[in-house]
């Protein structure tokens, strides 16, 4: 049977959470542990607050519910994302646990790692390398559509992807977990080469990039 990697990342992370505490500063702009577990939570538990997520008429509802979960004791707001979703949410369903969080879990459990001080990018399975691929490919031409220049996407085994097409181009080559924390808008933190004219490069480091 098949790995879940996004169970391994779930379980990875909440251990982190347990280690650190809820007051430590992440990758997400002015959120810390806290603030990140308490997001999780609501995505996976309040369709009516996750919607706020990713539509802005819906922000302000989803960020006062992210707030109350917050207000949780630690223990409790940690285990309530290690237990996941309840039955009647989709991500309890394996094949939509394994699409909608395995990138989800991994992109937050480095936003924790990378916060902390003295981190060194960790030796993943090949086959969560190869779903990390996948990733970067797939959402990377919507992720990275307002990129200052073109954009090619190479790991260090050479496969390649146009993310956006225009001139001049900054090749932006990696590991797959490391392109995917690129393009997912944690550019100053990717362990990533970037091959085109320094503007281009200083430029796409800055950009802001997401759906």
């Amino acid at each position: 049977m098949s790995v879940n990697h996004a169970q391994r990342e779930r379980a990875g992370l909440c251990e982190l959470f347990d280690r650190v505490g809820p007051d430590v500063a992440t990758l997400c702009d002015g959120w810390t542990t806290r603030d990140l577990a308490a997001h999780l939570v609501v995505r996976e538990r309040r369709p009516d607050a996750a919607l706020g997520i990713v539509a802005r008429p819906f922000a302000r509802h989803a960020e006062r519910v992210r707030l109350r979960e917050a207000s949780r004791p630690w223990p409790s707001l940690v285990g309530r994302v290690r237990n996941g979703p309840p039955r009647w949410s989709p991500f309890a369903f394996g094949p939509v646990d394994r699409a909608a969080n395995t990138v989800e879990y991994f992109v937050h459990h480095e936003d924790v790692r990378r916060g902390l001080p003295d981190w060194q990018p960790r030796t993943l399975d090949p086959d969560l390398d190869r779903v990390l691929w996948a990733t970067a490919s797939r959402m990377g031409r919507l992720l990275v559509r307002r990129a200052p220049c073109g954009v090619v996407l190479r790991t260090e085994s050479s496969d390649a992807v146009t993310a956006r097409r225009g001139s001049p181009t900054v090749e932006v080559i990696g590991a797959p977990g490391e392109l995917v924390l690129f393009v997912y808008g944690r550019q100053a933190h990717a362990r990533v080469e970037l091959i085109g004219p320094a503007a281009s490069c200083d430029a796409l480091r800055a950009a802001s990039f997401g759906i």
